[in-house]
C-alpha cells in the first residue's frame, strides 16, 4: 500500500519520521512539537519522494511538514481497507455486494482513526458531495471484482508489514497489500491502485515499487517472487512482471545509491527541489523557494566542511 499517489501520505514509520513521543509530545519534546531526527530506513514511497524532489523528502521526512487529507488519496485508503477486511468472510460469501456493504463502516473507522479526515467535507452540510465520494468508492469496489476472483484467492499476507537490513546496514521497509502463496511455493505481490494504469513508457517507474517489495521478500526469505502484479482500479487494467535476481540487484544498486544521496543530503543541509509539473498538487508551496517561498530552518546539525586540499 505504501503512501503512493492514490492514498493517503503519511510519514513512513522508522523513515526518519517518527511517530512516537518525539512526535505527539513526550520525553524527547514538548506537547505538539515535532522533533527531527535523521533518516534511519527507507520504504518506496520515500524513495519515490527524493527521486521527485529532495526537498519534498526533507519536508515530508525531517521536518514532517503537516499536509492536508485529499479526497482522492483518503478514498484509496478506504478501498484499499475494504478489500483486505473482504478476505474475512468465507470464500463463497466474498461477492460485490458484500463489499459494497463495508464501505460505510471502513469509513466510520477511518475517520475514527485519523480525526483530520473530517475537514474533508466540512462545507459539505447537504452531504452531496460525500455521497458522490462513497459512490465512487463503491465503482472502484466492484470493478475489482471484473479483475480478480476472491472467491479463488486465499492470500497468504494483508497489508504485510515487511523490513530488512542489507549487508550495507541499509534498512528498507514497506507494507505489502497482498501476498498470494501458490500450493508449489511461488510467491506473488499484489498491490492495488484506485488510480489508473500509467502509459506503456511510464509503466518501469510504477514498477519500482514492487521491485522494491520483491528485494526485500527476497533478501528475507531467499526466494524471488514469481510475479509481481499491480491492479489499477480506476481504468479496469492489471500490470504483470517476473522478475529475476539480476533486477533485483539493480534495484538493490540504486537504492545504496540514492541512499547515499539521502545521506549526503541529511548531512550537509542541502535539499534541492526538483520542479515538475506535479507542483501543482504539493502542499509545500508556502516553503519552497521555486515559488517565493522560504523552507524552515534546517533542524538537524550541519556538517561542518572539511579543511581544503592545498
Amino acid at each position: 500500500m505504501d503512501s503512493s499517489i492514490d492514498e493517503a501520505v503519511t510519514p513512513d514509520a522508522g523513515d526518519g519520521a517518527g511517530t512516537g513521543p518525539a512526535a505527539s509530545g513526550g520525553p524527547d519534546g514538548a506537547a505538539g512539537e515535532r522533533v527531527a531526527v535523521a533518516p534511519v530506513s527507507l520504504s518506496p514511497s520515500r524513495a519515490g519522494d527524493f527521486m521527485q524532489c529532495p526537498l519534498l523528502y526533507r519536508f515530508r521526512v525531517i521536518d514532517r511538514l503537516p499536509e492536508k487529507p485529499s479526497e482522492a488519496a483518503t478514498r484509496g485508503t478506504l478501498v484499499h481497507a475494504v478489500l483486505e477486511r473482504l478476505f474475512d468472510a468465507p470464500a463463497g460469501e466474498r461477492t460485490a455486494p458484500r463489499a459494497k456493504a463495508l464501505i460505510p463502516g471502513q469509513w466510520d473507522r477511518l475517520r475514527e482513526s485519523r480525526p483530520e479526515l473530517t475537514e474533508l467535507f466540512a462545507d459539505d452540510p447537504e452531504g452531496e458531495r460525500l455521497a458522490g465520494w462513497l459512490a465512487e468508492a463503491e465503482r472502484l469496489v466492484e470493478r475489482w471484482f471484473t479483475l480478480e476472483d476472491p472467491t479463488r484467492l486465499e492470500p497468504a499476507e494483508r497489508e504485510l508489514f515487511v523490513e530488512t537490513e542489507l549487508d550495507s546496514g541499509l534498512r528498507l521497509r514497506g507494507i505489502i497489500d497482498r501476498v498470494d502463496v501458490a500450493p508449489t511455493g511461488e510467491v506473488r505481490i499484489v498491490d492495488y491502485k484506485t488510480g489508473k494504469a500509467p502509459r506503456p513508457e511510464y509503466a518501469e517507474g510504477a514498477l519500482f515499487q514492487m521491485k522494491f517489495y520483491a528485494l526485500v521478500v527476497w533478501r528475507l526469505k531467499g526466494i524471488v517472487p514469481r510475479r509481481l502484479q499491480l491492479v489499477y482500479l480506476g481504468s479496469g487494467d492489471v500490470l504483470t512482471y517476473d522478475p529475476v535476481p539480476a533486477d533485483l540487484e539493480r534495484v538493490e544498486r540504486r537504492l545504496h545509491a540514492l541512499w547515499e544521496a539521502i545521506r549526503q543530503a541529511t548531512e550537509t543541509g542541502d535539499w534541492r527541489p526538483r520542479p515538475t509539473k506535479l507542483c501543482g498538487w504539493c502542499d509545500h508551496r508556502a516553503h519552497c523557494p521555486e515559488f517565493g517561498g522560504t523552507p524552515p530552518p534546517y533542524p538537524l546539525p550541519v556538517r561542518a566542511p572539511g579543511p581544503r586540499a592545498e
